[in-house]
């Protein structure tokens, strides 16, 4: 008997890990995406920029939702990307990241909260992100491994949907788009 339950513990890890290696969102490769419209981040990623969006919690349900102001402004391979959300709750947050796009493609991206450099990637119709980020004190200090991956869509709306890990287990999603202010 706990042989067998052994046995099923065993299967069950090794089909939830074979899962998440070749069939989830973190399987995901920037080959996937070489079709669609192209990712050119100094052009969307330009200028005010309006975001709106939702976070999920653990359990798959919307935990908060945003509305982010944004402004990126290029100097060369060097960008400055200054955002400003506001959260359903009335909390606001601030955040400036330092972007930097290397010939080969490579961006690397540090901000105050961030623990160490961003690393990632343009390549096709996206962009992927892996950093590690300090939440506030009042969230708890804790620090998460996030994956952004932001996907074109044909008439210039930027996808993002970003995962927060702890211990490898997802503890929070966002959604959002991202689009030039003053469209729409």
């Amino acid at each position: 008997m706990i042989i067998g339950i052994l046995v099923g513990l065993i299967i069950a890890v090794v089909v939830a890990l074979l899962w998440q290696r070749y069939a989830s969102f973190v399987s995901q490769k920037l080959d996937h995406y070489q079709s669609g419209r192209p990712f050119d981040i100094r052009r969307d990623l330009n200028g005010p920029i309006l975001s709106e969006g939702l976070i999920y919690g653990p359990l798959g349900r919307v935990s908060s939702r945003f509305v982010g102001n944004f402004s990126v402004n290029w100097d060369g391979d060097r960008a400055i990307m200054i955002e400003r959300f506001r959260y359903d709750s009335g909390n606001t947050q601030d955040r400036r990241w330092d972007l930097v796009l290397h010939p080969d493609g490579r961006i690397s991206a540090e901000a105050e909260d961030l623990v160490g450099t961003g690393h990632g990637r343009v390549a096709g119709s996206a962009l992927v992100l892996h950093y590690r980020i300090r939440l506030t004190e009042d969230a708890g200090g804790h620090v998460l491994s996030v994956t952004d991956w932001i996907y074109t869509t044909p008439d210039g709306v930027l996808m993002n949907r970003s995962q927060f890990r702890k211990f490898g287990l997802k503890v929070a999603e966002l959604v959002a788009t991202m689009r030039p202010a003053g469209e729409y």
